[in-house]
């Protein structure tokens, strides 16, 4: 399997999802702008997304990848098919029991995940509102990320990465179609997220039946797969949990800011997530089931080598990113929000948030990399001791920088305390001799500071005064922001062929 070329097919199709995220983005905005059902729209789901981040794509996959890799290779299929009905037996059962109270318990919940809301009794109504709506969705993504760790371990991981475009198209076409009928009308948006959930679970199961690993309802307490997928993710559960708690953190502190304020920290990380996602979440995804397999085949010289090889593509991709988020920050906004309800001075307290959170975007990618370096070793709790010191180091920052920069100092907490969740992990990792740097790594980085330089340089100039994009028109803002993308990313790579770094440098073969 050729990663360079799997990656490129992963980062398209989540390309797909993304533009079209930053579609239903865009609609929202100009349908709500940023008001209180955006700010609990924003809160109704991200609860459960945390939650999904604990028995999911996060903690679970952490735990379970890595030994469904050690089965895969090792034991046949038919122990295989055992290890999945067990485990997707017993995720299904708790999280049925997590789902009735999560509904039940909403006004409690969202009294103490935004508490400046309580003050706000219409706000709080429809968060309530909202949410239980929205809860459910833990239970079909949980499954659907089930699936998905699943399909990556076999190398199918084309479908895992399409499926949340049927995310963003269910919410597009709810808040469209069905608004006109609800009332308060945004609350489409939290019945999109339902229908969202169950499409993803409808396009994924029918591969994973091809693959004879359909789940069946079997529990079986005693299973030894079992046990040592849970004895993983109870320091992984714990380490999601750090993670996810400074986000709920921030949500805290941007619920007692003004109106607004949440939604213009989504707006700012919803196109974070455009760059963490098309390269930290896909080299992430391709990685954990990689290192897995060097892993069980004690290949630590192998091991090594691909991580150095993520690294610099990481580093590669990733500063000409995070520059250029900064500088195109108000292009980027005024293009895709700047419509309807969404106004001027949301435009400017939302370009406040992109650029802070820009300044972490290498330490947030990075993390996609280098974390997957101890999950492959079945080694969890040495990114949980990091995360401790993060979260600490996190809420500190937000505390020294919320007073005198609002909501950007959240954001730019959150973006210096992942540079330093970062730093740890690659320190440990060297420390460890679990990573042992190629050569060439200081002329390499050179090189790309150079080149992220020159383009950052050529793009401040070219994109023009913010009058120019306030008053443009939609189709003016589109080509020219294009064309400024375009630009960039020609110039930059031109520079980097010209200082010797070629694309066949990067293409890595895997079994």
């Amino acid at each position: 399997m050729n990663l360079l070329r799997t990656l490129a097919k992963i980062s398209s199709m989540t390309l797909i999802s993304r533009v079209l995220g930053f579609a239903r983005d865009a609609i929202v905005a100009r349908s709500f702008g940023a008001s209180i059902y955006t700010d609990a729209f924003v809160v109704a789901t991200r609860i459960p997304n945390l939650l999904r981040r604990l028995f999911a794509e996060g903690a679970f996959s952490q735990a379970f990848v890595p030994i469904l890799t050690e089965y895969k290779n090792r034991r046949g299929h038919a122990d295989t098919r055992l290890l999945v009905d067990h485990v997707a037996t017993l995720l299904f059962v708790t999280l049925c029991i997590i789902t009735l109270l999560g509904v039940l318990a909403a006004p409690l919940v969202i009294y103490f995940s935004a508490p400046g809301f309580a003050d706000m009794p219409d706000k709080f109504h429809v968060t309530v509102h909202m949410l239980r709506i929205t809860f459910p969705y833990i239970l079909m993504i949980s499954l659907v990320s089930l699936s998905g760790g699943i399909l990556n371990t076999y190398s199918q991981f084309s479908i895992p990465a399409f499926t949340p475009v049927l995310y963003n198209a269910a919410i597009i076409a709810a808040t469209l179609w069905l608004a006109p009928y609800m009332h308060p009308p945004a609350m489409a948006m939290a019945w999109g997220v339902a229908l969202g959930g169950l499409l993803q679970l409808a396009l994924q199961w029918p591969y994973l039946h091809r693959l004879g690993l359909l789940p069946r309802f079997r529990f079986n307490r005693h299973d030894e797969g079992v046990w040592r997928v849970l004895k993983l993710m109870g320091p992984a559960v714990f380490g999601v949990s750090i993670a996810q708690l400074s986000l709920l953190i921030n949500t805290i502190f941007a619920s007692f800011l003004a109106t607004g304020s949440v939604s213009w920290l989504y707006y700012a990380d919803r196109l974070m997530e455009f760059p963490t996602g098309l390269l930290g979440v896909a080299l992430g995804t391709i990685l954990l089931p990689s290192l897995s397999r060097h892993y069980a085949d004690n290949d630590p010289a192998q091991y090594s080598q691909l991580l150095d090889w993520g690294l610099r593509l990481t580093l590669m991709l990733a500063l000409p990113a995070a520059a250029a988020l900064a500088i195109l920050a108000l292009p980027l906004i005024s293009t895709l929000f700047l419509y309807g309800h969404f106004s001027i001075h949301d435009l400017w307290m939302t370009r406040q948030a992109l650029i802070a959170y820009s300044l972490g975007l290498l330490g947030l990618i990075m993390i996609k990399i280098l974390a997957p370096g101890f999950y492959a070793r079945q080694n969890i709790k040495t990114p949980v001791k990091i995360a401790v010191i993060t979260l600490i180091a996190t809420q500190l920052m937000n505390l020294l920088f919320v007073w005198k920069l609002q909501h950007a100092g959240l954001a730019l907490a959150i973006g210096l305390g992942a540079c330093l969740n970062a730093s740890l992990l690659l320190w440990k990792l060297r420390s460890k001799k679990i990573f042992q740097p190629q050569p060439g790594w200081y002329a390499f980085m050179i090189k790309i500071g150079v080149a992220t330089a020159v383009m950052a340089t050529l793009l401040a100039w070219a994109t023009g005064s913010d009058a120019d994009w306030l008053q443009a028109y939609f189709v003016f803002r589109i080509v020219r922001l294009s064309a400024l993308v375009g630009l960039g990313a020609m110039t930059y790579f031109a520079v980097l062929l010209l200082l010797g770094i070629r694309p066949r440098q990067f293409i890595r073969h895997v079994a």
